[in-house]
């Protein structure tokens, strides 16, 4: 983990989103999808929330922080989206983040567009997709 200052800034689309508590977030994802922690910074008025954590997960950024009502940014469930990795063995990524304690909702099978693909869903509410390129026939 580096500070603030030596963490490279991440490029294209960073998904930045609130999880409810997200230390706790962050340090699942660091053993459910191998995520390396580029950054973490405590909020100066409350230690136990994040204002900013970024993280890398396959070679790609997000960004997470927690809520913080008392400046109009109130937590909100998480829906509506889903983080796709696209990797190099899907059943060993699904299957590492089943026993971190994800929930399988979809076992990785071969897809009518030729890769495997399946999904988990975190215990904060994300929804994570894997998918694997299969050789062509």
């Amino acid at each position: 983990m580096s500070d603030a200052t030596q963490a490279p800034a991440p490029t294209g689309v960073v998904a930045c989103f609130v999880p409810e508590n997200a230390s706790a977030a962050a340090d699942f994802y660091k053993k459910a999808f191998d995520a390396e922690e580029l950054a973490r910074i405590p909020s100066s008025d409350h230690p136990d929330r994040l204002m900013h954590c970024s993280l890398r997960i396959n070679g790609d950024s997000i960004i997470i922080n927690d809520a913080f009502p008392e400046h109009g940014f109130a937590f909100e469930p998480l829906k509506g989206f889903s983080l796709h990795l696209q990797v190099d063995d899907a059943q060993a990524w699904y299957d590492r983040a089943v026993a971190a304690g994800c929930n399988g909702v979809m076992p990785p099978a071969v897809m009518f567009w030729g890769d495997l693909y399946g999904q988990v869903i975190d215990p904060f509410g994300v929804r994570w997709a894997f998918g694997q390129a299969l050789p062509k026939p």
